[in-house]
């Protein structure tokens, strides 16, 4: 973990990135030290986070990290294909997917990994151009991109087969497969207190309802393990719930995110119905502050391949919220609230 104060090579390849980015001043020309954390780092950082819809917190740690390495990749700087148990990763996956789908090749949605779909939708393109179908895009093929962007401008059949996708799921409530996922918590047996309230009031309407991990958790789990979980059980939506702290004792209310970017265009449509959904029921149900709905690229909302939402429910930091959160009836208030939310969700229209 990186943060103000931190030196070394790891710093200097941070300020690097940042640096072609375009976020932080070419150290290489000034006579700043190359390998310090300094203030003009953590600033970077921060706008770096808030425009990749993560958390904003100014640390490099893992994540930021990883994003940092896929925003270097722009299309055309290596050569891309789908490669089994090592997918490639980065912007310039994102933008192959962007230029597939607005030609009406499905490559899902846009999340930037190079995975079966966005392989299949590239084979299909090379053979509809008359290239080899290799699954390889390289430059013969990125021509074949040059020659068709001259002529087809506009339109995305990605964004529009997923707002089709949502038909699929308005055939009521009992027939669904739905993923909760108790997520990262200060506090843990409060979160999944409140999934097992979910759960109950699901299965008593039919839902098939399946928990990302045991109450005790007996291995490391992540966000995307819990997203390969949940694609790999074909489930129709997924729920995450968490409860919050931070140093400061203000931060309170209620929040909902679904997969998008910040700075707007790709997005889940579906994703963000449902959030604004479950963000209705709960602010009515309850008396805890209004902080709207969000989109954010965090690994579970990013790698799930169905609308999928994250629930802030408070900050155990904040007086207010927690006396709330370690209450029982709150518990039931939000459970009943999230089911109104998918029962609202699924209903036929």
């Amino acid at each position: 973990m990186l943060r103000l104060g931190s030196t070394g090579a790891a710093v200097a390849e941070v300020r690097a990135r940042l640096a072609h980015l375009g976020l932080l001043v070419n150290t290489n020309e000034t006579a700043v030290a190359i390998d310090i954390y300094d203030e003009q780092v953590a600033v970077a950082v921060r706008t770096f986070q808030q425009e990749r819809g993560i958390t904003v917190d100014g640390l490099v740690g893992a994540e930021t990290f990883r994003r940092l390495d896929e925003a270097r990749w722009q299309l055309g700087d290596r050569v891309l294909s789908f490669t089994p148990g090592h997918l490639m990763v980065g912007d310039d996956v994102t933008e192959l997917q962007r230029r597939l789908n607005q030609l009406g090749f499905n490559s899902g949605r846009p999340d930037g990994i190079f995975g079966p779909a966005t392989d299949l939708a590239l084979r299909e393109f090379q053979r509809g151009v008359g290239v080899s179908s290799d699954g390889t895009c390289a430059l013969d093929t990125l021509r074949a991109f040059e020659r068709l962007s001259r002529s087809i401008v506009g339109g995305d059949s990605g964004a529009l087969r997923e707002h089709a996708s949502l038909a699929s799921l308005r055939t009521g409530i009992a027939d669904k497969v739905i993923v909760i996922d108790p997520g990262e918590s200060v506090h843990p047996e409060l979160t999944y207190a409140i999934c097992l309230r979910v759960e109950g009031r699901l299965a008593a309407l039919g839902t098939q309802v399946l928990l990302t991990r045991p109450e005790i958790p007996s291995e490391v789990k992540t966000q995307s393990t819990h997203a390969e979980f949940a694609n790999r059980m074909d489930a129709d939506i997924v729920i995450s719930l968490h409860l919050d702290q931070v140093e400061s004792p203000k931060p309170n209310g209620i929040s909902v995110y679904y997969f998008g970017s910040p700075s707007g265009g790709n997005h889940s449509p579906g994703g963000r119905i449902l959030a604004g959904f479950i963000n209705e029921e709960l602010i009515s149900r309850t008396d805890r502050k209004d902080c709207r709905i969000h989109p954010r690229t965090w690994d579970l909302l990013r790698f799930t391949r169905m609308p999928t939402v994250r629930i802030e429910l408070g900050y155990m930091s904040n007086a207010g919220d927690a006396k709330r959160l370690t209450s029982e009836a709150f518990h039931d208030a939000v459970a009943e609230g999230v089911v109104a939310a998918l029962t609202r969700f699924c209903s036929p229209r």
